[in-house]
């Protein structure tokens, strides 16, 4: 990691902690919460808008509108800034699937939506899902399936490509019934905060570029197109950060 880099991670890990313990809201902590949750969520299917998803985090209200609010978006989006702290706080253990079942029961556990439906909140899927028409791995074996990913991870050299063929092979686990897009690129930023490399974001703005990524990975085993994808989101949220420093 080279000198500037280096410098940026330990400024950003500072701040996070500082302005979150000062309820900032202006500084780098707020705008990676807001930017993080409006990304992750849009590419999900969320409805709100950055100004609303900002509104919502700033103040917890969101402004006038002639349009109806959705209760999931609301509700997922106080939870995915739930879960970012969540990782703020355990960000010097190891990570587990424990704590990426943390991870999932505070985006997921205020969802009426999600527990009217029954889902598993906090704990592995119950029920087959798929990836528009993939199929995913399914309840009995996502434990087992999971327990490889972990084993496999925790022999590697962290960098960027373990990274993304760490996100690849989670998204095709798809270990919960809903939520693994947001808990798997919460995790990736996580894991580049940790291991000292610039923290990715995947912007709404690419989600056809990053599922195509995805899906390459499934069909063919590439990352590729995967690592690209990375590398550009790297250097988008090392310049939106460059303003805080």
């Amino acid at each position: 990691m080279d000198k500037k880099n280096k410098e940026l991670l330990d400024f950003l890990l500072e701040r996070f902690k500082i302005e979150r313990e000062r309820f900032d809201r202006s500084g780098v902590y707020a705008y990676t919460q807001r930017l993080l949750a409006y990304n992750s969520n849009k590419i999900e299917g969320s409805t709100l808008t950055e100004e609303q998803t900002a509104s919502l985090f700033d103040n917890g209200t969101l402004p006038k509108s002639d349009d109806y609010y959705r209760a999931k978006d609301v509700e997922e989006m106080n939870g995915h800034f739930l879960m970012f702290n969540k990782m703020l706080d355990t960000l010097d253990g190891p990570l587990t699937q424990e704590l990426i079942k943390q991870f999932h029961y505070e985006l997921k556990s205020g969802v009426f939506e999600d527990r009217a439906n029954g889902y598993a909140i906090g704990d592995y899927k119950q029920r087959p899902n798929m990836i528009g028409m993939y199929q995913t791995v399914r309840p009995e074996n996502v434990a087992q399936e999971m327990n490889r990913l972990m084993d496999w991870y925790s022999d590697q050299v962290i960098n960027i490509f373990v990274l993304a063929e760490f996100h690849a092979r989670y998204e095709s686990i798809h270990p919960f019934q809903d939520g693994n897009g947001r808990t798997g690129r919460l995790i990736l930023f996580r894991e580049c905060l940790k291991n000292g490399i610039v923290p990715i974001v995947i912007e709404d703005a690419n989600r056809n570029e990053y599922l195509e990524a995805l899906k390459e990975y499934r069909e063919e085993r590439k990352l590729e197109k995967l690592n690209e994808l990375f590398e550009k989101e790297q250097r988008f949220y090392l310049e939106k950060c460059k303003y805080f420093i």
